[in-house]
């Protein structure tokens, strides 16, 4: 599932304006711009937008806008403009990013429509009746999001009951009403937001669940968290936070006076301070209750929340802060050190910015209060990590090579807009509209950074995004970003899942703020910040993607009156970054294709005999995802394995002479088998959490069942078996997952309880006798990956140390269990961070990253290949962007799913690239 579609224009081309842009998939333009029509100008605004619609049908493809379109907000800017958004409802159900604007002028009793934009979805013609209950959707949005997190086993997991306790995996969902998920006819959806903590490291944890509600798959899946860089800042801190916030800041207290005072900044120069005396405890605030005195009379507020993790900060406000308070104007050290000065400092910044500059009161735009909480820890420990979670700005204390992370303008500005984007684009944080979100957030922090240190934009360091926060080294050498490193769409853009940084909301951004940079260095800074900012509050919509937003931006310069030399620089600077029509076909790869466009998520590949297996969605979505297989040597096509009955076909392997995988449905979660060559589908078996790891191998399938209580359980089912066997014996007190089969021997890894502890190993089961053994461990192991076999030995990951960033080692046994060998080494150099293996007789493939505290290509999921002694070690193809869920074929062949053409293929290799 994506969040952008492919380009599609069904409307009549007669009627519609020649400066009419198509829309994605749907017969309603994109961007209507140079409109003079008149509306009524006694209505209320969003009455006459609608009414606007409803006269234009013949352009806009909207059937009844009244009904299917309802009131989001209206906004004036200067003297006579009038933007009114509109949320569309399918049958009376919202429809996920389905936003339309209608941009409007009134000036001397009369009013006229200037243009509109957005996404009006018109191939929707779902029934939004819900299958699945609300429950069932609670339960899956929670073991999917528990599946995300932690595929390895390890020693946190182990059971603490019997009982079944509903918290036990550490997740809690909660039900937001539907939505239309806007694929093909439509898609109905629960959304879930699941809250919790991450296995293992405790980070906490906020994702956006979409579950269909027929078949109760999870249909779409993000995280939440608008954090200021995808992973940790150095190897000292946590993971990162954020998300919609629970409540709110306690009360100010009354007849505060304001003052201004002093402090002192990180970087040592002096910082004049708003600030306020509170009579009543006789002490000083960090509140500047004067810069909107006169409007909301809100404040603009810096709490202490030092000692303070980021757990408790995330979504909530934590109980017991206080704004920062000093006995005398002057604010001391304490306030410098926790990065306090400088958060007050810039958040005033950053208002007045917006104020004075682009005529915006405060974030919302109607001087809603700014609150910033600073010397937030990871668990009492360093936290380099800053975000926006729906009402406020936190701020991590940094760590030994970052500073509090409140001490750069940029990075302010940057959490600072994200709050103006929520509250107007609303941009949605996956895919390309989240890059699109994190780009215009870097855009106006480096613009303010820039305009209040009167840095010129030919310095070669003006465009770098947090080049202030470095302790020990240079600048350029530790800032996060830079919006002047060339970035393109053909050279630099990254395809990745959304379980990874949310689709690339970081690894892209500079694309499109490389443009938005070269622009303001072309046109001035003053030009430039209202065009984008006029884009973004009067044009864009949540589901925009690079192409629209462009659209968007071009159409802004037009309505401020840019001349045409002004246009064309707009232009050049986003042709100049590849953000033209049809970009996603120039990224070129070094694989065959064997099957494209899968449109699904969260579905591997399966191999064997000389066949490939995978799921497919069609491209309108009409039909959920379908199993297909095909030949690993191409020939011949493709063929449908699975029934199109509603039910979403997952996750299939294959032997070559049959195909298996499950099907989520509204009761049940089904294994599925058929012969290749045809014939009927049989059921093996049924369960009413979820299945994964699925294998099959001459017809013996083995599988793994989850639930969300943390139990897992490993069971096979040979062709002769009624029901499947349990290898654990589904024991409360055992855990057996991540399996793998070759003839009659199935592997798997193991958590068991041993002399009154836990113990981790690999087992190795010999279905022909019954007999089961365990691997040779050559320690003991904190945590267990994928395992994977063959006619010789058993392979598998094993973390061996947990203090060095979640290396991996490989290892292998005999299939009798002895003989254990390490065939990569965690504590070497060169070692990676492995999340899956496969194997075949010759060769062993890892999907591997290097530990890396910035994403980019080099640090995302990529296929390594590997001897089975380890003497030689290979990338398996130099594609750009992620890599995943290998499948070995005879040799050193490799299938899997690629990301880099910005869709998921099946793609394959008959033999490594060799280095990249």
């Amino acid at each position: 599932m994506t969040l952008q579609g492919a380009p599609a224009w069904a409307a009549d081309p007669d009627s519609r304006p020649a400066n009419a842009v198509p829309g994605q998939d749907t017969a309603t333009p994109v961007l209507v711009e140079g409109l003079r029509e008149p509306v009524d100008a006694k209505a209320a605004p969003a009455d006459a937008a609608r009414r606007h619609l409803d006269v234009n049908k013949g352009r806009y493809k909207i059937p009844k806008a009244a009904r299917d379109l309802v009131p989001l907000a209206t906004t004036a800017t200067g003297a006579k403009d009038e933007t009114v958004r509109l949320q569309q409802k399918h049958r009376g159900v919202d429809v996920l990013g389905g936003q339309y604007v209608v941009r409007m002028q009134k000036q001397d009793g009369k009013r006229v429509v200037t243009g509109t934009s957005g996404h009006y979805f018109t191939a929707l013609s779902t029934d939004v009746t819900p299958q699945v209950t609300e429950d069932v959707a609670v339960r899956r949005a929670v073991a999917a999001t528990a599946r995300r997190l932690g595929a390895a086993l390890d020693r946190s997991r182990a059971p603490k009951s019997e009982s079944a306790d509903p918290t036990a995996s550490g997740m809690t969902g909660e039900a937001k009403g539907l939505v239309v998920l806007p694929k093909g006819a439509g898609i109905l959806a629960y959304r879930v937001t699941v809250r919790g903590t991450a296995p293992g490291t405790g980070a906490p944890v906020v994702d956006e669940v979409y579950v269909d509600a027929r078949s109760g798959y999870p249909a779409l899946q993000y995280s939440a968290l608008k954090t200021l860089t995808a992973r940790e800042l150095g190897a000292d801190g946590g993971a990162a936070a954020g998300g919609p916030a629970a409540d709110g800041p306690p009360a100010a207290p009354s007849n505060l006076v304001p003052e201004t005072g002093s402090g002192t900044r990180l970087d040592g120069s002096a910082a004049p301070l708003d600030i306020a005396y509170d009579p009543a405890a006789g002490s000083y605030l960090l509140a500047d209750v004067g810069r909107m005195r006169a409007g909301s009379k809100s404040l603009l507020a810096t709490w202490d929340a030092r000692g303070t993790s980021v757990s408790e900060a995330s979504g909530t406000w934590p109980a017991g802060i206080k704004m920062f308070t000093s006995a005398t104007t002057a604010f001391g050290s304490a306030a410098t050190d926790s990065g306090a000065v400088d958060a007050h400092w810039n958040a005033g910044q950053v208002y007045d910015f917006y104020k004075k500059q682009l005529g915006r009161d405060s974030l919302d735009g109607s001087g809603g209060a700014v609150n910033s909480l600073v010397g937030v820890t990871y668990h009492g420990l360093p936290y380099a990590n800053a975000f926006w979670d729906g009402s406020k700005m936190v701020y991590g204390n940094g760590n030994s090579e970052f500073k509090p992370m409140s001490a750069d303008t940029d990075v302010v500005g940057h959490e600072m807009t994200h709050g103006v984007i929520e509250h107007s684009a609303n941009l949605v944080y996956a895919g390309q509209s989240g890059a699109l979100n994190e780009a215009l957030a870097d855009y106006f922090g480096n613009a303010i950074d820039v305009t209040a240190s009167g840095t010129p934009m030919t310095d070669p360091a003006a465009g770098l995004i947090g080049e202030n926060l470095c302790r020990t080294k240079k600048g350029a050498d530790c800032a996060l970003r830079d919006l002047n490193d060339g970035a393109t769409t053909s050279k630099s853009f990254l395809g990745v899942s959304f379980a990874t940084d949310n689709g690339g909301v970081h690894l892209n951004s500079t694309i499109f703020s490389g443009a938005l940079w070269d622009m303001r260095e072309d046109l001035g800074g003053e030009l430039a910040d209202k065009i984008v900012y006029k884009a973004v509050t009067e044009y864009m919509t949540p589901i925009d993607g690079f192409t629209e937003a462009r659209g968007a931006v071009l159409a802004a310069a037009k309505a401020l009156g840019a001349t045409v030399v002004q246009q064309n620089a707009v232009k050049r600077s986003f042709n100049a970054h590849g953000i033209v029509p049809g970009w996603e076909q120039a990224l070129g790869v070094d694989t065959d294709t064997l099957f494209g466009k899968l449109n699904t998520t969260d579905s591997g590949v399966g191999a064997g005999g000389g066949w490939w297996a995978v799921s497919k969605s069609n491209d309108d979505g009409s039909e959920p995802y379908s199993v297909y297989a095909g030949r690993l040597d191409r020939k011949g096509a493709p063929k449908v394995i699975s029934p199109n009955d509603g039910r979403y076909h997952t996750a299939p392997a294959t032997d070559g002479k049959t195909v298996v995988w499950t099907a989520y449905g509204p009761t049940s979660v089904d294994v599925l088998s058929r012969p290749v060559a045809g014939g009927p589908v049989k059921t093996l078996y049924s369960s009413v959490t979820g299945v994964a790891g699925l294998r099959v191998d001459k017809g013996t399938v083995v599988f793994e069942e989850y639930d969300v209580f943390g139990g897992r359980h490993v069971g096979y089912q040979r062709p002769t078996d009624k029901a499947p066997v349990f290898t654990d014996g589904r024991k409360w007190n055992t855990l057996t997952a991540l399996p793998s089969i070759s003839g009659d021997k199935i592997a798997y890894a193991k958590l068991y309880p041993e002399g009154g502890t836990y113990r981790l190993g690999v087992e190795v089961v010999d279905l022909a006798t019954g007999k089961a053994v365990l691997a040779q461990q050559l320690d003991e192991p904190v945590g267990l990956g994928q395992t994977g076999i063959n006619g010789k030995n058993v392979f598998w990951l094993a973390d061996r140390d947990e203090r060095d960033g979640g290396q991996m080692s490989v290892l292998s046994a005999g299939l009798d269990g002895r003989g254990a060998y390490l065939v990569s080494d965690e504590h070497k150099p060169g070692a990676v961070i492995a999340s899956d293996l496969t194997v075949s007789q010759e060769a062993l493939t890892l999907v591997a990253q290097t530990q890396d505290t910035l994403y980019r290509n080099e640090s995302l999921p990529k296929l390594w290949q590997l001897t089975t002694d380890g003497s030689r070690r290979e990338r398996v193809s130099c594609n750009r962007g992620e890599q995943s869920h290998p499948a070995a074929g005879a040799g050193r062949q490799v299938a899997w799913l690629d990301a880099t053409t910005g869709s998921t293929d099946l793609v394959v290799r008959e033999r490594p690239a060799g280095t990249c």
